[in-house]
Protein backbone atom coordinates (compact mmCIF):
# COMPACT_ATOMS: atom_id res chain seq x y z
CA UNK A 1 0.00 0.00 0.00
CA UNK A 2 2.94 2.16 0.78
CA UNK A 3 4.60 1.23 -2.34
CA UNK A 4 1.26 2.49 -4.47
CA UNK A 5 0.96 5.64 -2.55
CA UNK A 6 4.12 6.49 -2.77
CA UNK A 7 4.48 5.39 -7.01
CA UNK A 8 1.07 8.16 -6.77
CA UNK A 9 2.50 11.53 -5.27
CA UNK A 10 5.95 10.75 -7.79
CA UNK A 11 3.91 10.75 -10.49
CA UNK A 12 1.69 13.78 -9.61
CA UNK A 13 5.21 15.49 -8.79
CA UNK A 14 5.99 14.71 -12.69
CA UNK A 15 2.74 15.37 -14.37
CA UNK A 16 2.90 18.91 -12.15
CA UNK A 17 6.87 19.60 -13.65
CA UNK A 18 6.17 18.64 -17.05
CA UNK A 19 2.74 20.78 -17.09
CA UNK A 20 4.38 23.84 -15.44
CA UNK A 21 7.60 23.39 -16.63
CA UNK A 22 7.23 26.23 -19.51
CA UNK A 23 6.42 28.44 -16.27
CA UNK A 24 9.20 27.60 -14.11
CA UNK A 25 11.76 28.00 -17.07
CA UNK A 26 9.77 31.74 -17.54
CA UNK A 27 10.16 32.42 -13.29
CA UNK A 28 14.11 31.97 -13.80
CA UNK A 29 14.55 33.89 -16.81
CA UNK A 30 12.43 36.93 -15.25
CA UNK A 31 13.37 36.92 -11.57
CA UNK A 32 16.71 37.93 -10.72
CA UNK A 33 18.16 38.05 -7.11
CA UNK A 34 18.23 42.00 -6.17
CA UNK A 35 20.26 42.78 -3.00
CA UNK A 36 18.52 46.03 -1.62
CA UNK A 37 21.87 47.58 -0.98
CA UNK A 38 22.57 47.48 -4.97
CA UNK A 39 19.08 48.57 -6.68
CA UNK A 40 19.86 51.20 -9.72
CA UNK A 41 19.33 54.60 -8.82
CA UNK A 42 18.61 57.30 -10.99
CA UNK A 43 21.49 59.93 -11.92
CA UNK A 44 22.17 62.64 -14.17
CA UNK A 45 25.85 61.22 -15.08
CA UNK A 46 27.35 64.38 -13.44
CA UNK A 47 30.68 63.15 -10.60
CA UNK A 48 29.36 63.28 -7.23
CA UNK A 49 30.67 62.95 -4.04
CA UNK A 50 30.30 59.36 -2.56
CA UNK A 51 31.58 56.96 -0.03
CA UNK A 52 34.53 55.71 -1.16
CA UNK A 53 35.79 58.60 -3.33
CA UNK A 54 38.95 60.46 -2.01
CA UNK A 55 38.95 64.02 -2.28
CA UNK A 56 42.04 66.60 -2.31
CA UNK A 57 41.41 69.75 -0.43
CA UNK A 58 43.41 72.28 -0.57
CA UNK A 59 42.59 75.72 2.25
CA UNK A 60 44.61 78.89 1.77
CA UNK A 61 44.79 80.38 5.11
CA UNK A 62 46.12 84.69 4.86
CA UNK A 63 49.80 85.21 5.70
CA UNK A 64 50.13 81.34 5.45
CA UNK A 65 51.28 78.45 3.39
CA UNK A 66 48.31 77.02 1.36
CA UNK A 67 47.88 72.93 3.28
CA UNK A 68 46.51 70.47 0.89
CA UNK A 69 44.90 67.26 2.28
CA UNK A 70 43.19 63.91 0.84
CA UNK A 71 40.57 62.92 2.68
CA UNK A 72 38.13 59.69 1.94
CA UNK A 73 34.56 60.35 1.98
CA UNK A 74 33.62 57.66 5.07
CA UNK A 75 30.56 55.64 4.57
CA UNK A 76 28.16 58.01 6.20
CA UNK A 77 29.10 60.37 3.13
CA UNK A 78 30.93 62.67 5.14
CA UNK A 79 34.81 64.20 5.33
CA UNK A 80 36.76 65.16 8.14
CA UNK A 81 39.70 67.08 7.47
CA UNK A 82 42.36 66.35 10.11
CA UNK A 83 43.75 69.75 12.23
CA UNK A 84 41.55 72.29 10.18
CA UNK A 85 37.72 71.27 11.19
CA UNK A 86 36.36 69.80 14.42
CA UNK A 87 33.66 68.06 13.04
CA UNK A 88 32.51 66.18 9.80
CA UNK A 89 31.03 67.79 7.07
CA UNK A 90 28.54 66.14 5.22
CA UNK A 91 28.92 65.98 1.36
CA UNK A 92 27.12 62.58 0.26
CA UNK A 93 25.56 63.36 -3.72
CA UNK A 94 26.88 66.63 -3.75
CA UNK A 95 28.43 68.26 -7.05
CA UNK A 96 32.16 68.90 -6.42
CA UNK A 97 31.48 72.65 -6.46
CA UNK A 98 28.99 72.33 -3.73
CA UNK A 99 30.77 70.05 -1.48
CA UNK A 100 33.83 73.11 -2.10
CA UNK A 101 31.01 75.84 -1.25
CA UNK A 102 30.31 73.46 2.15
CA UNK A 103 33.45 73.30 3.19
CA UNK A 104 34.54 76.82 2.87
CA UNK A 105 31.17 77.65 4.73
CA UNK A 106 32.33 75.21 7.03
CA UNK A 107 35.93 76.84 7.42
CA UNK A 108 34.51 80.91 7.62
CA UNK A 109 33.85 79.86 10.97
CA UNK A 110 37.07 79.13 12.32
CA UNK A 111 39.29 81.26 9.62
CA UNK A 112 38.55 84.85 8.14
CA UNK A 113 38.59 84.95 4.71
CA UNK A 114 39.59 81.23 3.84
CA UNK A 115 40.30 79.62 0.56
CA UNK A 116 39.21 76.53 -0.46
CA UNK A 117 39.75 73.99 -3.67
CA UNK A 118 38.34 70.45 -3.94
CA UNK A 119 38.78 68.18 -6.17
CA UNK A 120 38.68 64.22 -6.84
CA UNK A 121 41.98 62.29 -6.28
CA UNK A 122 43.11 59.97 -8.88
CA UNK A 123 41.48 56.78 -8.26
CA UNK A 124 42.71 53.01 -8.93
CA UNK A 125 39.30 51.98 -11.45
CA UNK A 126 40.37 48.44 -9.93
CA UNK A 127 40.18 48.94 -6.63
CA UNK A 128 38.83 53.26 -6.14
CA UNK A 129 35.13 54.08 -6.46
CA UNK A 130 34.85 56.50 -8.96
CA UNK A 131 32.89 60.24 -8.64
CA UNK A 132 31.18 59.08 -11.84
CA UNK A 133 29.16 56.19 -10.14
CA UNK A 134 29.20 52.27 -10.51
CA UNK A 135 27.48 49.32 -12.49
CA UNK A 136 26.35 46.61 -10.32
CA UNK A 137 27.43 43.42 -12.28
CA UNK A 138 25.52 40.34 -10.96
CA UNK A 139 25.06 36.89 -11.62
CA UNK A 140 27.43 34.28 -14.07
CA UNK A 141 30.10 36.38 -14.33
CA UNK A 142 33.99 35.89 -12.99
CA UNK A 143 33.97 38.83 -10.02
CA UNK A 144 30.51 40.11 -9.62
CA UNK A 145 29.99 43.17 -7.84
CA UNK A 146 30.12 47.08 -8.49
CA UNK A 147 31.95 48.44 -11.67
CA UNK A 148 33.61 51.87 -11.83
CA UNK A 149 32.15 53.84 -14.41
CA UNK A 150 34.71 56.04 -15.68
CA UNK A 151 35.18 59.52 -16.90
CA UNK A 152 34.01 59.15 -20.66
CA UNK A 153 31.08 57.99 -19.23
CA UNK A 154 31.32 55.29 -22.22
CA UNK A 155 30.40 52.38 -20.41
CA UNK A 156 28.93 49.39 -22.26
CA UNK A 157 27.55 46.29 -21.34
CA UNK A 158 30.35 44.17 -22.83
CA UNK A 159 32.86 46.48 -21.34
CA UNK A 160 31.15 46.18 -17.86
CA UNK A 161 31.33 42.37 -18.72
CA UNK A 162 35.31 42.37 -18.99
CA UNK A 163 36.13 44.23 -15.97
CA UNK A 164 33.54 41.51 -14.01
CA UNK A 165 35.93 39.24 -15.37
CA UNK A 166 33.80 38.17 -18.37
CA UNK A 167 31.22 35.76 -18.74
CA UNK A 168 31.28 32.19 -16.58
CA UNK A 169 31.01 28.76 -18.54
CA UNK A 170 27.08 28.55 -18.17
CA UNK A 171 26.08 32.12 -18.75
CA UNK A 172 23.20 32.89 -20.80
CA UNK A 173 24.88 35.20 -23.64
CA UNK A 174 21.60 35.55 -25.13
CA UNK A 175 19.45 36.84 -22.70
CA UNK A 176 22.02 39.45 -20.58
CA UNK A 177 19.30 41.87 -18.52
CA UNK A 178 19.76 45.29 -18.11
CA UNK A 179 18.15 47.27 -15.36
CA UNK A 180 17.29 50.92 -15.25
CA UNK A 181 15.74 53.20 -12.74
CA UNK A 182 14.12 56.07 -14.48
CA UNK A 183 13.78 59.47 -12.94
CA UNK A 184 10.23 58.64 -11.85
CA UNK A 185 11.54 55.81 -9.80
CA UNK A 186 10.15 53.28 -12.26
CA UNK A 187 12.60 50.12 -13.79
CA UNK A 188 13.12 49.43 -17.21
CA UNK A 189 14.32 46.10 -18.26
CA UNK A 190 16.64 45.18 -21.43
CA UNK A 191 17.81 42.05 -22.75
CA UNK A 192 20.79 42.16 -24.57
CA UNK A 193 22.10 39.18 -26.89
CA UNK A 194 26.11 39.19 -26.24
CA UNK A 195 26.07 36.59 -29.12
CA UNK A 196 25.03 38.81 -31.26
CA UNK A 197 27.15 41.96 -30.36
CA UNK A 198 30.36 39.82 -30.20
CA UNK A 199 29.83 36.72 -32.66
CA UNK A 200 27.68 38.31 -35.34
CA UNK A 201 29.49 41.93 -35.19
CA UNK A 202 26.35 44.19 -33.95
CA UNK A 203 28.48 46.80 -31.92
CA UNK A 204 25.28 48.82 -32.49
CA UNK A 205 23.55 47.03 -29.85
CA UNK A 206 26.42 46.90 -27.45
CA UNK A 207 23.77 49.31 -25.22
CA UNK A 208 25.35 52.47 -23.30
CA UNK A 209 25.34 52.04 -19.49
CA UNK A 210 24.55 54.64 -17.02
CA UNK A 211 25.40 54.79 -13.57
CA UNK A 212 23.44 52.90 -11.38
CA UNK A 213 22.34 49.92 -13.74
CA UNK A 214 21.87 46.84 -12.88
CA UNK A 215 23.21 44.15 -15.40
CA UNK A 216 22.27 40.78 -14.71
CA UNK A 217 23.56 37.31 -16.42
CA UNK A 218 21.22 34.26 -15.69
CA UNK A 219 22.50 30.67 -15.93
CA UNK A 220 21.46 28.81 -19.36
CA UNK A 221 18.96 26.17 -18.44
CA UNK A 222 20.70 23.36 -21.47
Amino acid sequence: MRKVYFKGVVYALLCMFMCGCSAIVGLFRSDEPFDPSLNPTWTDGKPRVRPGVVLSVQVGIPGEKPVIMETQVDQGGCVTLQYMLTEPVLCDGLTLEACQKKILKAYQRFIRQPQVTVRFAQFDHATGVSPYGTVNVLGEVSKPGPVNMPPTMDLTVTKALQAAGWLRPFADKRRVRVTRCERDGTRTPFTIDIEEIGERGHIEKDMLLRAGDVVYVPETLW
